[in-house]
C-alpha cells in the first residue's frame, strides 16, 4: 500500500532491464535493497538517477551501440526533408494544394556539413552524406583529427566551423560542456540560412535562440527529434513553417529495438557469469575487474585497504595509492576504489562495490589519490609494485602480484624477503623479535581447535619487532593466549 508499481516491482530484483519510458527514481532504488544492476535498454541514461544509483552502489549499464544505425539514418533522412522541404509539401498535398513554385529545395552535392561529435552516429552520418557529395568538417574533444580523417571528416575549431556550414548536426551528449553549443551567439556567427538538425538530446540547441534566428532568417530550417522538454508544451518552435519535427524517433525502429534489448540482456548475462562488462556508465573500475590481468590487482588493492583499516582503526584524510612498474600505468583509476572498499570494510556504510567506493570514502572523510612511477625496486621491476599509505600516520603496505594470487611485501616499513600470501583466512602479528614463544603458542592453538596452518612468513626486524603472515584453513575463534606475547594481532578473511 502506497507504493507505485515501479517500486513494488524492483523490491525482489537483482537487476532491471529498461527502456526510455521507464523511471528508476532514487524511490525506487532504496525500495530495491536486493539491486546490483540496472541495464538501459538504449543510450541514454536521462531516466535513470544515476548519482543514488552509485550512492547504493548499483551498476548502470547501457547499450551505446545499439540504436546507432537507426539514429544516423534518420539525421539523414532530416537532412533530405530540409533540402527539399519534404514533409511541408507532403502535407500541402493532403490539403489538396499543387505548389510546385512554394517548395523549391535545394542539392546537397557541394554543400559543407558541420559535424558536431564524432562517435559512433557522427561518423556514420558524415560517411553516408559524402556519399551525396558533402564536404564534411567536424568537430569532437575526444576523437583525434588522424581518426576522423579516415572517415573523411576534417576537424576544425568551432568557431572556423560556424561560418563555413550549410548544415549543422549536432551528435554529442548532453553536459554542461554542450548545453546551448548553438545559442544566440554562435548563430550570429553562421552562414546566413544555416540548417540545422539535432537528433541526439534536448537542450544542445538552445530553443530560444533557434527560433529568434529561424524567424530573423539567419537559420533557414531546423529538423528537431529531441526536445528540450518532452512532449514540448510550448508549440511555438514546433508550429514553425521551417520547423520539421519528429517525436523522439531516433532508436524507433524494429531493428534497434531488438538490437538494444538483445545487447542490454547478454551485457547483464556476461556481467552475472563473471565474463565481461561493457557499456557501463557508473563502474568504469568495476569493467577492469573482470579482466583476468586486472583481477588479482584489484583483489590486492582491497586486501591492502583492508589490512590499513585494520592497522589504522578508523582511517581519516588523505590516503596516498602509488603503483609503480610500466605494467601499472594505467591502473590507478580502478585501483584507488579498490583500495578504498578495503578501507571502509566493516564500516557504518551499507555495501561498499568498485561502484560507490569512492564517493563513499569521500564522505567518510578519506580522500583517495594516485601517483605512478615506471621505477620499481628490485627484485619486483618486472610484475609491478602497489603502494599505499596513510598519509600523517605511520602506517602504509606494499603488495606484488605472484602469478595470480596478491601478496604482502612491505608493511609500515617491514619488508617480507618472500611475499606474503593475502588471501582467505590470514592471522597478523606484531613481537619483538626476540620473542621466541609465539609461534609454538600459536601452533598449540591451531592444534586444539584443529585448524592448519597454510602459510607462514616473516618480516625484517624494524625497531626490534617482526611482522608474521599466517595463513590458516579457518579463522581462531580466540587469540587472547597469543595477545600477552604479541604488540598486535588480528585477523582477517580477504
Amino acid at each position: 500500500p502506497g507504493l507505485t508499481r515501479g517500486v513494488r516491482m524492483a523490491q525482489d530484483c537483482d537487476g532491471l532491464i529498461v527502456r526510455s519510458a521507464t523511471k528508476v527514481t532514487a524511490d525506487v532504488l532504496e525500495a530495491a535493497e536486493r539491486l546490483q544492476v540496472v541495464g538501459r535498454a538504449g543510450t541514454g541514461v536521462d531516466n535513470v538517477d544515476v548519482e543514488a544509483a552509485t550512492r547504493k552502489g548499483v551498476l548502470v549499464m547501457n547499450t551505446p551501440t545499439g540504436n546507432s544505425l537507426s539514429a544516423a539514418e534518420l539525421t539523414c533522412g532530416m537532412i533530405l526533408c530540409l533540402a527539399r522541404q519534404i514533409p511541408q509539401a507532403a502535407a500541402s498535398m493532403k490539403e489538396g494544394k499543387w505548389d510546385r513554385k512554394k517548395y523549391m529545395g535545394m542539392e546537397l552535392n557541394g554543400k559543407t556539413l558541420g559535424v558536431l561529435g564524432l562517435g559512433r552516429i557522427g561518423r556514420e552520418v558524415a560517411t553516408r552524406m559524402q556519399a551525396f557529395g558533402m564536404k564534411t568538417v567536424g568537430y569532437d574533444p575526444i576523437i583525434t583529427p588522424e581518426a576522423s580523417a579516415a572517415f573523411g571528416v576534417e576537424q576544425l575549431p568551432l568557431e572556423q566551423i560556424w561560418p563555413l556550414c550549410d548544415f549543422i548536426t549536432v551528435h554529442t551528449p548532453l553536459l554542461p560542456s554542450t548545453t546551448g553549443l548553438l545559442n544566440d551567439s554562435t548563430f550570429a556567427k553562421c552562414r546566413r540560412g544555416v540548417q540545422v538538425v539535432n537528433c541526439a538530446r534536448g537542450g544542445i540547441v538552445d530553443e530560444g535562440a533557434l527560433l529568434r534566428a529561424l524567424q530573423s532568417g539567419q537559420c533557414g530550417g531546423a529538423a528537431l527529434d529531441v526536445f528540450t522538454q518532452e512532449p514540448p508544451k510550448d508549440r511555438e518552435l514546433v508550429n514553425h513553417p521551417n520547423v520539421i519535427c519528429c517525436p523522439h524517433l531516433g532508436a524507433s525502429t524494429q531493428e534497434a529495438q531488438s538490437r538494444c534489448g538483445k545487447e542490454i540482456a547478454m551485457q547483464i548475462v556476461d556481467m552475472a557469469t563473471g565474463k565481461g562488462l561493457a557499456g557501463t556508465v557508473n563502474g568504469q573500475a568495476l569493467s577492469r575487474a573482470f579482466a583476468p590481468q586486472t583481477k588479482p590487482w584489484i583483489a590486492l588493492a582491497r586486501a591492502l585497504g583492508t589490512v590499513l583499516h585494520t592497522l589504522g582503526k578508523k582511517a581519516q584524510g588523505s590516503v596516498q595509492v602509488c603503483t609503480l612498474g610500466t605494467p601499472l600505468r594505467e591502473a590507478g583509476n580502478y585501483l584507488m576504489p579498490a583500495v578504498a572498499t578495503g578501507l571502509l570494510a566493516g564500516g557504518a556504510q551499507k555495501e561498499v562495490t568498485l561502484v560507490n567506493a569512492l564517493l563513499l570514502a569521500q564522505e567518510a572523510g578519506l580522500k583517495v589519490m594516485t601517483t605512478h612511477s615506471d621505477t620499481v625496486p628490485e627484485p619486483d621491476g618486472s610484475t609491478g609494485l602497489l603502494q599505499v599509505a596513510l598519509q600523517g600516520s605511520p602506517h602504509r603496505a606494499a603488495g606484488m602480484v605472484q602469478g595470480s594470487a596478491p601478496a604482502l611485501r612491505e608493511i609500515n616499513g617491514a619488508t617480507f624477503k618472500q611475499p606474503a600470501p593475502l588471501a582467505g583466512h590470514v592471522l597478523i602479528y606484531r613481537a619483538k623479535a626476540s620473542e621466541p614463544s609465539v609461534l609454538p603458542v600459536l601452533a598449540g592453538l591451531l592444534g586444539k581447535a584443529g585448524i592448519q596452518l597454510q602459510s607462514y612468513h616473516s618480516s625484517s626486524t624494524v625497531a626490534g619487532e617482526q611482522w608474521s603472515i599466517v595463513g590458516l584453513s579457518a579463522p581462531l575463534s580466540n587469540v587472547s593466549e597469543l595477545k600477552s606475547r604479541v604488540t598486535e594481532v588480528f585477523q582477517l578473511h580477504l
